[in-house]
């Protein structure tokens, strides 16, 4: 089993639908009440690559891409139209968009993250697979340069500085990002006629953690 970093077709993602995924366990009690847990530390999100072909040459790209992958042993990128940057989809990413950490001096290594907040509560996303070209750092609000203060590695979310970070200082970034998936079916059924009527097949995606 490999990793391929390479994305799906955007334009065959477009349109697609999916989207985050938890598991939880319920129990309910003899009074009628209930606990309740999860053994997921994060979401894992799911996608229907079908939705988004329009066309008998998205087609042939499909499975192109579905045979490159070798069905579902291989995973790639994809891009999640409706959550795929540091900041709101119509933003653009700026250096201080996320908190990935705090400097000690002697860290050089930072991973990427997205947090998640509603009301009082959060959730802190690891980001694997930044987008090459995207990537901005900021350490205590002062702009990084990418290839002289800092490297960023797009196959494990990780950036490294030059220079460690000074102690107590915000190191911050903003990016926009993939999700690492691989296709959830070794078999993909087309049809011609019907698809041209409108129909389309059914290409389950499914984020593999990294």
């Amino acid at each position: 089993m490999a990793f391929h970093e390479i994305r799906f077709p955007a334009n065959l993602s477009f349109g697609s639908v999916g989207g985050p995924e938890r598991r939880t366990e319920i129990v309910t009690l003899a009074n009628g009440f209930e606990e309740r847990n999860t053994p997921w530390a994060h979401s894992r999100r799911r996608y229907d690559a079908g939705v988004g072909l329009r066309s008998l040459d998205d087609v042939a790209t499909l499975i192109a891409f579905f045979e490159a992958r070798t069905g579902q042993l291989h995973g790639f990128r994809w891009k999640d139209w409706s959550d795929f940057k540091s900041c709101l989809p119509s933003g653009t990413p700026a250096p201080d968009d996320q908190l990935v950490g705090i400097g000690d001096g002697v860290t050089t290594v930072f991973q990427l993250y997205k947090t998640y907040v509603s009301g009082l509560e959060t959730y802190t996303r690891p980001i694997r697979k930044p987008v090459a070209g995207t990537v901005v750092v900021a350490v205590a609000d002062d702009p990084k340069i990418e290839g002289l203060e800092f490297s960023v590695d797009v196959a494990t979310g990780e950036i490294t500085f030059a220079v460690p970070p000074d102690v107590g200082t915000r190191v911050t970034a903003g990016f926009e990002f993939d999700v690492p998936v691989r296709f959830d079916t070794d078999a993909i059924q087309t049809s011609v006629a019907s698809f041209q009527a409108g129909d389309v097949p059914a290409v389950p995606v499914v984020e593999v953690r990294l």
